[in-house]
């Protein structure tokens, strides 16, 4: 699998998504994926916020999550049915504003992967939106999928056998964070100004149509269920 990240200008927030990318990527080979920050698709989307006062950034994150606890450095929160910081409000690369996550990252990936489809004359292509995550007790972020379209974001290995015949009864792979995370370290978190890559010869299935919450997972059957039955039903 390569992973290319592309190099481009400072994007404003307002411009047109569609002619900056087409800015800096002229051809795009048959099976591929197209990597966007959710940074700049948030940008073109306007949805910013300024800082008024101290209370600003607490006031959005309680609107924007359906749980928010403050802990000793951020707000830990679920939105959009991923546990995240802050609701994924950010104020890095900002210019002095608060940047929330796109309104419909699915939504989005989808329509610009039909446009990008048409201009590139190619089939397959999938199109990832990604943003930065921690995970519990680890240092440091990886990448997380908020959106993408034109591929199976989960490959099941449930009544496969294992080398050794036995047959997996719960193994499942996250296809959508593993590619947002390679791409990501790529891409960078500081200055790199790197908002695009393009991923080639991914060992991904293709499709037309993706299933919105295939990486979700039921509290009730997550693993990690005993530290959630702590959280507030909430956040008022």
């Amino acid at each position: 699998m390569l992973v290319i990240p592309i190099k481009t200008r400072v994007f404003r927030e307002g411009e047109k998504l569609f002619p900056f990318i087409t800015r800096y990527i002229k051809k795009v080979p048959e099976r591929s994926v197209l990597v966007i920050t959710s940074k700049i698709l948030a940008l073109s989307e306007k949805r910013t916020a300024p800082i008024k006062n101290s209370r600003t950034k607490a006031e959005l994150i309680r609107k924007e999550s359906e749980v928010a606890i403050r802990t000793k450095y951020v707000w830990l929160t679920i939105k959009d049915g991923m546990m995240m910081a802050s609701a994924g409000i950010d104020e890095s690369n900002a210019n002095g504003k608060l940047i929330l996550l796109p309104h419909d990252s699915f939504a989005a990936a989808h329509a610009l992967r039909n446009e990008l489809r048409r201009l590139y004359r190619i089939k397959h292509l999938g199109v990832l939106i990604t943003d930065s995550r921690t995970i519990p007790l680890r240092l440091g972020v990886t990448g997380v999928a908020v959106g993408y379209a034109g591929f199976r974001g989960v490959r099941d290995y449930r009544g496969a056998p294992d080398i050794f015949g036995r047959k997996f009864k719960f193994a499942r792979t996250n296809v959508a964070d593993s590619l947002a995370t390679a791409a990501t370290l790529l891409m960078g978190e500081g200055n790199e100004q790197q908002p695009l890559a393009l991923i080639q010869n991914a060992p991904i299935e293709f499709c037309e149509k993706v299933a919105l919450r295939e990486t979700h997972i039921d509290i009730n059957e997550d693993m990690y269920k005993p530290l959630f039955v702590r959280l507030p039903k909430s956040r008022r």
